[in-house]
């Protein structure tokens, strides 16, 4: 016989708080009082969150201090050399680690206050790390040398409609790679997208101003992109089996909206910086074709080989099999051990495996589930008091602070909500998804591609500024259309 567990209850199921009469604030203030250890683990959220905020600071502060030290230094004749201090302002101000960090706080404080069974069954036992794991897999695959060529070739074609001009190459990657995660999910398309849009975009210098707009828009148009299947996108994967949507469901009532509002996005950046664009073929050297960036590290002697079609087709094979058992570990990781030694055996075609981009947005995510599994007692009354138009805004600015999947997650936990109040919700989502990096899973796999090019960090208001016309969009579409 299995003993029974010792813990107690935590979190505190939804079911197990009294029903309050009165509005919404009695409510959370009722919850907050019968279980005052919520608030203590929302604000450890909190603060979480402002640090994620605050990121760009601390970098900032690092590269001011090894200055400093360097200038130090050389005043005594002495050559560069790491300062601990800057080390670590630079740690904690790496974004994919912040959540990570505070997971730890986290930790000693549920095991201060409920003791180590408790906090470690919630850690091991009550969250779900597949998303994570599955993020991690899928990014290392998509950025694979044969996938990056594959899809790189077939963007080249459509690029070349506008005789292949960072314009053209711009609003191609941005039009087509998004609707793609509707496909190959959207952590893979996110990765695709980012790394082409390094090679034929950002790598050209373009203003700041461009970069916060490409990249804003990026974020918001791979949240809605993946609305046009029911298995794809987090947000509508967690209440596609819940609520019975299926394909032609989702497509009906998210896809052909989301596709306009992508379009009609895309044209509007592209009229408004269409000079700028132009100007950046003149900085653009020998076109490098099938090449990706990190191809000579690590290379055999005497270079890589062209990918022939058969290794292309495996590789697909290998993405195919992960997005197939997307909801099973064991399988999915498994399959990508083989690839692993497939890789080595190939390695005459490949460029390095990279693993560090995947590991560190997979331990963001990690971080962020171990919160955002917290905050249900707030989340959920939140939702289930307000109607259809409030509800979409609200689902809209709740996406920015939280993983869109984890909000809709939440709805179907809510009981009785009619199918309009469903659709406002998961529209809500995906709408708010490109506001910050933390509402959408896929958006630190961009942020972690392409933030070498942002001086250091991605600083949240020049992001936020970017998505905003884009979303701004998007709610026109699935609000007034």
């Amino acid at each position: 016989m299995i003993a029974a567990p010792t813990h107690a209850p935590f979190p505190t199921p939804l079911d197990a708080y009294p029903v309050v009469d009165g509005g919404l604030l009695d409510t959370l203030i009722a919850r907050a009082q019968a279980h005052p250890f919520n608030a203590v683990v929302t604000g450890i959220f909190v603060l979480a969150i402002v640090h994620t905020f605050l990121a760009a600071r601390f970098s900032s502060l690092a590269h001011a201090v090894q200055h400093r030290h360097d200038d130090r230094r050389r005043a005594r004749g002495l050559g560069p050399q790491p300062s601990l201090p800057a080390e670590l302002l630079h740690f904690v101000g790496e974004v994919e680690v912040i959540f990570g960090l505070w997971a730890v706080v986290l930790l000693a404080v549920i095991t201060a206050h409920l003791g180590w069974d408790t906090a470690t069954h919630y850690f091991n036992d009550t969250v779900n790390y597949t998303e994570p794991m599955f993020v991690v897999v899928i990014m290392a695959l998509a950025s694979t040398r044969p996938i990056v060529g594959f899809a790189e070739a077939a963007l080249r074609r459509v690029a070349s409609l506008g005789q292949g001009s960072p314009g053209a190459w711009w609003l191609s990657i941005l039009t087509i790679g998004p609707v793609l995660g509707s496909f190959i999910t959207e952590p893979a398309a996110m990765t695709i997208c980012a790394l082409l849009l390094a090679r034929q975009f950002y790598d050209l210098n373009p203003s700041t101003r461009l970069k916060y707009a490409t990249l804003g828009l990026l974020f918001v148009n791979v949240s809605i992109g993946g609305t046009l299947t029911h298995f794809a996108a987090p947000p509508i994967l967690m209440v596609a089996r819940p609520w019975g949507w299926d394909t032609a469901f989702v497509m009906g009532h998210f896809g052909w909206r989301s596709v306009l509002a992508i379009l009609t996005s895309n044209a509007v950046y592209y009229v408004a910086f269409r000079r700028e664009l132009a100007a950046l073929a003149s900085r653009r050297a020998a076109p490098d074709v099938d090449r990706p960036e990190d191809e000579g590290r690590d290379a055999p002697p005497g270079g890589l080989l062209p990918v022939p079609a058969w290794l292309t087709a495996v590789h697909m094979l290998f993405m195919a099999w992960t997005v197939f058992n997307s909801h099973y570990p064991a399988l999915f990781l498994s399959g990508f051990l083989i690839f692993l030694g497939f890789a080595k055996a190939t390695a005459v075609y490949q460029s390095r495996i990279e693993l560090k981009a995947p590991l560190l947005v997979g331990f963001f995510l990690a971080g962020l589930v171990v919160h955002g599994g917290l905050q249900a007692w707030w989340i959920a009354p939140v939702l289930a008091s307000l109607t259809r138009e409030p509800l979409f805004y609200s689902s809209t600015l709740l996406t920015a602070f939280n993983d869109n999947a984890l909000i809709t997650y939440l709805a179907t936990l809510v009981p009785n909500l009619d199918e309009p109040l469903r659709i406002a919700i998961v529209e809500g989502a995906v709408t708010g998804g490109g506001l910050t990096v933390i509402a959408n899973a896929p958006n630190p796999a961009g942020q972690a591609l392409l933030g070498r090019f942002f001086d250091g960090a991605i600083h949240p208001l020049g992001l936020f500024l970017g998505a905003l016309l884009p979303t701004i969009v998007a709610i026109i579409a699935f609000r007034v259309l």
